[in-house]
């Protein structure tokens, strides 16, 4: 039989557990209710009709509206003037004045320019085809000219030109517009009637042509020093799958694909890819042994303040501390950056900012939301701060972020493709035009020089090592 002794140290034991418990249940009140708050919150924007675009509160002090200061345009905030007048108009200056009726002194005169549009009239093309037949083998042979994007007579006798098929890819996956929408923009553009399945099947053929210069850019990104890849969901056929992006100094590379795993991520950039790969989180990356890796700080900033915007107490110092240590490594890298630092003193502030996130992950945390942040950070230790190093290398990966969100909004319009070789054909394009736009060359003439390439060989302008000055 328990002494009395005993008892009352069971007592005191009971109520100390008994006083732990109603603070833990007074806190976790606390956090339920701000909780309900945040969750209520996101209901009533999910539910306004501008809440898909909205950006959380508007700044105190916002921008101007309206056209910038000129520095942030070039030499000159005015537009260019024309290298060439196709029509002059002599407007005379009233000899009175509409104020005050007083007469007009002329002291001069300037010029004004008014750019638009002229009417768009197709331009038709006919081919004379002479054809034969061989003596051997009976076969019929006709010739072909190099401008001829296709052999085909009989039905297929009238056909589209390679700048309507240059355009019609160039609205359909930078602009976002339906096959339909693009029918209607010729229809009343250029009074040119063609039908949906027409545009999506000419599509198709700049696609099968422009796939050896697409194949030379995976190549070329296997090659890279360092890629950014990233990807986003994506639909094949009513299906869930992921449309990968690996983005280099000078090229860009889509894949559409079932999976979102190792065996996806290496199909482009190969197993045995050795550069640095500057990502997210995300499992797969870990498993390219010979690379070298940098994940991104604004995917952890980010989850650092969604973590204080939800913990109270001790629980939000975790969070607070590493999002400091970050920013600490960013503002270092602009002092690198504006040659404020010397290479030796970025060198001292690296050791210092490894030492500091060490003492800070060796400590145990008792929040679950801090250990798994804890354990991810451990994980990737070795990977925070490689931009210091390396100054071509990126804090973050927005590259791919960039390269994503065309994609993106590509997606709301088509919601993904309706088989797998649409897919196919989806990756090539907005590879070629998404590379164009990094190397600052005319999409249009590129996709109409490929296809009146006959012999279908990789475009040197777009696949060079190195981009255009």
């Amino acid at each position: 039989m328990p002494t009395y002794e005993e008892l009352l140290q069971e007592r005191d034991e009971l109520l100390r557990r008994v006083a732990e418990q109603e603070k833990r249940l007074v806190e976790q009140e606390k956090r339920i209710s701000h909780l309900e708050k945040l969750i209520e919150e996101v209901r009533r924007k999910g539910k306004r009709q501008a809440g898909p675009f909205s950006k959380g509160e508007p700044k105190a002090d916002p921008k101007s509206p309206g056209r910038k200061p000129g520095a942030q345009y070039g030499q000159s905030a005015s537009r260019p003037v024309p290298r060439r007048v196709d029509e002059t108009l002599d407007v005379q200056c009233p000899l009175y004045c509409e104020n005050c009726r007083g007469k007009v002194r002329l002291r001069g005169k300037e010029s004004q320019y008014q750019i638009d549009l002229p009417p768009i009239r197709p331009v038709t093309t006919e081919f004379v085809v002479h054809y034969g037949e061989c003596q051997d083998c009976g076969r019929r042979v006709q010739g072909r000219h190099p401008r001829q994007i296709s052999s085909a007579l009989g039905v297929g006798g009238v056909q589209l030109g390679p700048g309507v098929i240059s355009w019609a890819a160039y609205l359909n996956k930078i602009g976002g517009l339906s096959y339909g929408k693009i029918a209607d923009v010729l229809k009343e553009m250029a009074d040119l009637k063609v039908a949906r399945s027409t545009l999506c099947r000419a599509v198709a053929r700049l696609a099968k042509a422009a796939e050896p210069s697409y194949e030379k850019l995976v190549e070329n990104v296997r090659g890279s020093k360092v890629v950014y890849p990233d990807e986003t969901g994506w639909r094949i056929g009513g299906q869930s799958s992921w449309l990968w992006t690996f983005v280099t100094s000078g090229q860009t590379v889509y894949r559409i694909a079932r999976g979102r795993g190792y065996a996806d991520a290496s199909h482009v950039l190969g197993e045995d890819y050795s550069g640095l790969i500057g990502s997210d989180g995300w499992a797969p990356y870990r498993r390219f042994a010979q690379a070298t890796r940098q994940t991104c700080l604004a995917h952890l900033l980010r989850r650092c303040r969604e973590m204080q915007e939800v913990s109270t107490g001790s629980a939000a110092q975790f969070p607070s501390a590493v999002q400091t240590l970050l920013q600490v490594a960013l503002a270092v890298r602009d002092r690198r950056d504006a040659e404020q630092i010397s290479s030796r003193g970025v060198r001292i502030a690296k050791g210092l900012l490894q030492a500091r996130m060490g003492r800070l992950l060796a400590q145990e945390q008792a929040d679950p939301a801090n250990q798994r942040l804890a354990k991810h950070l451990r994980l990737h230790e070795n990977e925070l701060f490689v931009f210091l190093d390396r100054p071509e290398v990126e804090a973050t990966n927005w590259p791919a972020e960039q390269a994503i969100r065309p994609a993106v909004v590509n997606r709301k319009s088509c919601a993904g493709n309706r088989t797998a070789r649409g897919a196919h054909h989806q990756g090539i394009l907005m590879s070629v035009l998404r590379t164009c736009h990094q190397r600052q060359l005319s999409s249009i003439n590129l996709l109409t020089g490929i296809l009146h390439d006959p012999q279908l060989r990789p475009h040197r302008a777009l696949t060079g090592s190195s981009p255009p000055r």
